[in-house]
């Protein structure tokens, strides 16, 4: 579903040019759950930026469930975001002024949904991650663990091929972040959603079925799992 040929990415720190990913290439295939990993500085955050059109590529190739984005204009790549791809932050991300709901339900508001579709499926997936009574309260009313689980959701509601997820765990101490792979392993399993996370914990690591390891921007070893 994904295939990224020969991928490079150069930033511009102060005098310095920073080559963040020199040549990767790789294929992704549909309803897989991959950990890219790597210490700081390896590129893993960078490639999942190029992944999720929220960057841009120098050279290379991405194609996205058929579609070359490295080759789309700012709008079209909008739009590809908006409908195909849901992102997971470790800062959680969620809008502090709005409950639970309305963070979840704010995706398919903008997706133009009907209000009564917006309402069943912002409950259906509340309750999928564990929140059902909880949908009226601001993430400041809410411990880490419910936060992210809130994130989870506003990723998954608008149904995407891909869920993108920047160190998930970072930020939730380790039973709670057992607690929200365990919970994306199963959505991963029973509903067949590609899910790539960027991670250097050794948690996320292990509940991979496939283990993409990246070094000074490239490619160290890459291996698949038995379920």
């Amino acid at each position: 579903m994904i295939t990224v040929t020969d991928l490079h990415k150069e930033y511009i720190d102060g005098e310095s040019h920073v080559r963040a990913l020199r040549g990767i290439t790789m294929q992704i295939d549909k309803g897989e759950f991959l950990s890219i990993a790597g210490p700081s500085g390896s590129g893993k955050t960078t490639l999942l930026n190029l992944i999720g059109c929220i960057d841009t590529a120098d050279s290379g190739e991405i194609i996205l469930d058929g579609d070359t984005v490295t080759r789309k204009h700012a709008r079209e790549l909008v739009e590809i975001r908006r409908g195909k791809i849901g992102f997971v932050f470790q800062d959680f991300n969620l809008i502090p002024v709005l409950t639970a709901y309305e963070n979840v339900s704010l995706t398919l508001s903008l997706m133009g949904l009907k209000e009564t579709e917006i309402k069943a499926r912002t409950m259906a997936i509340l309750r999928e991650v564990g929140l059902e009574g909880m949908e009226h309260r601001r993430p400041a009313k809410l411990s880490g663990g419910q936060q992210q689980r809130v994130a989870v959701a506003r990723a998954l509601v608008k149904q995407p091929l891909i869920v993108l997820a920047d160190e998930p765990t970072a930020n939730l101490d380790s039973a709670t972040g057992e607690s929200i792979l365990q919970m994306m392993r199963g959505m991963n399993e029973r509903w067949g959603t590609t899910f790539i996370f960027s991670t250097h914990d050794t948690m996320v690591m292990d509940y991979a079925r496939r283990l993409c390891r990246l070094h000074d921007g490239l490619i160290e070893s890459d291996e698949k799992r038995s379920a």
